[in-house]
């Protein structure tokens, strides 16, 4: 019997909503999108590149660097085919199986980019407080267990909750509010018991991505209390401008993603194209 309702379950398939309203511009829309895609995905191999053969670049920052651009491409390859897929017409429903690999590599990437962040501020934080320790201090073989745990980290802790997926019952309408699968929108459909997937999915957003920012927030100030001490203005502006693109990496990650959890915890009352443009302004901002 339990061998023929996960069966059930695998085979189950579940419609992706796409732009509700906006069906009849599907060719048009998709334009301005692979476009967006393209421009991000080449900017990422180019960074890849460039940090590859270019000696120069061989240091902590930009290893950081190379490791969220390939982050970007990843997160971009495991959600625009069905995205395209949806616009392009071809693609209107996904197995349950799919559905939750797609949420597992969503989640996983999320968490990494985040981790990647903090790593990020880290070094900058070395690099301003303490610069004469700072070659020191980030070696590679540190920057190579700094890598290893940020993937442990991201792609490790979450399978509990992903894979529990697959053991719901699914009795409610097999809609989801967007062109790819998130975790939050399966359980919706579910009628099983899903206290499981609410708590350790709360422990998991508290303990990674909110650990994250604020972490990233006390280097920051930390950085900022620094800078204020160095007596020559034209050194304190120096030193914030090396930090000025990972502040607008960090804004660009967290605007979107806090904005796409507001929306799905309390937005019940807004038009669902809302939710569908915030999830896919969240994915074309993680590249």
């Amino acid at each position: 019997m339990s061998a023929m309702l996960i069966s059930n379950l695998s085979s189950s398939r579940f419609f992706l909503t796409g732009f509700p309203g906006l069906e009849g511009y599907y060719p048009w829309v998709s334009v301005p999108f692979s476009l967006t895609y393209a421009v991000v995905f080449l900017g990422n191999c180019v960074v890849l590149h460039v940090v590859w053969t270019e000696p120069s670049l061989h240091e902590p920052m930009f290893y950081f660097l190379a490791m969220l651009a390939l982050t970007d491409l990843s997160m971009g390859l495991s959600t625009v085919h069905t995205v395209l897929g949806v616009l392009l017409g071809f693609i209107q429903e996904v197995s349950l199986d799919s559905c939750v690999a797609q949420s597992y590599f969503i989640h996983g990437l999320s968490f990494m980019e985040s981790s990647v962040l903090l790593a990020m501020s880290f070094d900058r934080y070395i690099a301003i407080c303490n610069p004469l320790c700072y070659s020191s201090i980030l070696t590679n073989d540190k920057i190579m267990k700094i890598g290893v745990t940020i993937l442990c980290r991201s792609f490790l802790l979450h399978p509990p909750v992903i894979i529990s997926l697959k053991f719901l019952n699914y009795c409610h309408p097999h809609i989801l509010s967007h062109s790819f699968c998130l975790h939050q929108d399966l359980i919706r459909t579910a009628c099983s018991d899903i206290q499981f997937n609410y708590i350790y999915g709360l422990a998991l957003v508290i303990s990674t991505l909110l650990l994250d920012a604020v972490l990233i927030l006390i280097s920051y100030v930390m950085i900022l209390h620094t800078v204020l001490a160095i007596a020559s203005r034209e050194e304190r502006i120096k030193s914030l401008q090396t930090c000025m693109s990972h502040i607008c990496a960090v804004l660009i990650f967290y605007i979107p993603i806090i904005g796409l959890t507001m929306v799905h915890r309390f937005g019940k009352n807004l038009s669902p194209l809302v939710q569908v443009l915030m999830g896919n302004v969240y994915i074309l901002s993680l590249p």
